[in-house]
């Protein structure tokens, strides 16, 4: 008893100092971001991540099976300890970016998104082939994708730029904003990546109409959508084949196109509800790319279809989350630019996910926080950081006191 009187001060001093630093009451940079930080999307976003490791651990035998060979072995657990590295590196980098005033992450990203552009416009020339694609710039353990690093910074440019029609409606920020987004689109086809080509197009898309277009614009998009999934499939062969294949998978020639969605859905049917459990998994090793692009099947295996629904409840409430704390926010750069990070991680995990259960054709797309991947990670840590930046509140700004009316 006397030992618990003792240590019972100690426990109530040390809470006492927590509360102080991280507290109302603290006037620190770390108590000021404690106070104002989402602490829900961050648990959210750290969530995903702890999943992550859970299921790259599962699909890491798999994959280091599928790419040992005689002359080069590699670990069972190879790339989950690698993801451990990219995940110790990029939580940092997220809480660092979390922190950043709202003028310092705005030039961040457009620095970042004109730096990035032009690697990525260097990529067809002096980019690693990998599967076929370019994709990739750098030698060994530093290449990374400049594609995954440019779209956090790309989205909160177009933001910045469409922001502008608060000020002057007249402005033809659609207009410029909708070139430079077909400009990347241009610079991901020649690698190829139809994917990625995708989620800007698709992000940009919802920005414009979150900051107003007339019905005359909305239909004039419609038709130079609808106009490019039809060149793409004319001019485009890789789009065609994989169309072709997914809507006519039994004509010939289509049906080894189809062999890795055909083994995703065998893969993430094969654990039923509650799955095989951790490391119980066999079908997983007939499928190529089980730690990246068909990591959600390997969840479905091992850890059942109930696991695998918690992750979509996770990318939802993500986006949920930051729509619903954008409900009373009036700084119309602020809006957009969470609204079009939230989208990005809910489109890449929509298209992911539609992919592995059989809806929609393969795009080499990964699950955000999920798939392994190191320059994927980083950049995807970037892009919350951002997130958590642009959808920092102040505690004690009642919503009384916001100004009517949107602010550039």
């Amino acid at each position: 008893m006397t030992d618990y009187l003792r240590k019972e001060p100690q426990t109530s001093s040390m809470k006492a100092r927590v509360e102080q630093q991280l507290g109302r009451a603290s006037r620190s940079p770390i108590g000021a971001w404690f106070r104002d930080i989402d602490r829900v999307l961050l648990l959210i976003a750290l969530l995903l991540i702890a999943i992550g490791l859970v299921a790259v651990a599962a699909a890491s035998p798999a994959s280091a099976e599928r790419y040992s060979d005689a002359s080069h072995h590699i670990p069972p657990m190879f790339y989950f300890w690698r993801q451990v590295l990219w995940v110790t590196l990029s939580i940092p980098v997220m809480l660092v970016v979390s922190m950043l005033p709202i003028k310092a992450a705005r030039r961040l990203a457009i620095v970042g998104a004109a730096a990035f552009l032009v690697m990525l416009a260097a990529v067809p020339f002096i980019g690693v082939e990998v599967n076929g694609a370019h994709r990739w710039l750098g030698v060994g353990i530093a290449q990374f994708q400049p594609s995954e690093f440019l779209k956090p910074f790309f989205i909160v440019t177009i933001a910045w730029i469409l922001s502008f029609r608060a000020k002057d409606e007249h402005l033809p920020v659609t207009v410029i904003t909708l070139g430079m987004t077909a400009i990347v689109g241009v610079l991901l086809m020649l690698q190829p990546d139809f994917g990625q080509t995708m989620v800007f197009g698709l992000v940009w898309l919802i920005l414009v109409l979150l900051s107003g277009v007339s019905p005359k614009m909305l239909a004039l998009l419609g038709v130079m959508g609808l106009g490019g999934v039809v060149a793409a499939y004319f001019f485009y062969g890789t789009a065609r084949a994989r169309i072709d294949s997914f809507l006519f998978p039994d004509a010939a020639g289509n049906a080894a196109d189809t062999y890795q969605m055909d083994m995703a859905h065998d893969v993430l049917t094969a654990g039923g509800i509650t799955g095989r459990g951790p490391g119980a998994g066999t079908v997983k090793f007939r499928l190529p790319e089980a730690h990246t692009d068909y990591i959600f099947a390997v969840v479905g295996e091992e850890f059942g279809l109930i696991a695998c629904a918690v992750i979509a409840i996770l990318f939802f409430a993500l986006v949920t989350r930051v729509f619903v704390r954008l409900l009373d926010e009036q700084d119309a750069f602020r809006v957009l630019a969470a609204a079009g990070l939230a989208s990005q991680f809910g489109v890449q995990a929509m298209i992911n996910i539609a992919v592995n259960i059989g809806i929609a054709p393969s795009k080499g797309m990964t699950l955000p926080f999920i798939s392994y991947g190191g320059s994927s990670m980083i950049a995807l840590s970037i892009g919350m950081g951002l997130l958590l930046a642009f959808t920092r509140r102040n505690p004690y700004l009642s919503r009384s006191s916001y100004k009517t009316g949107w602010k550039a």
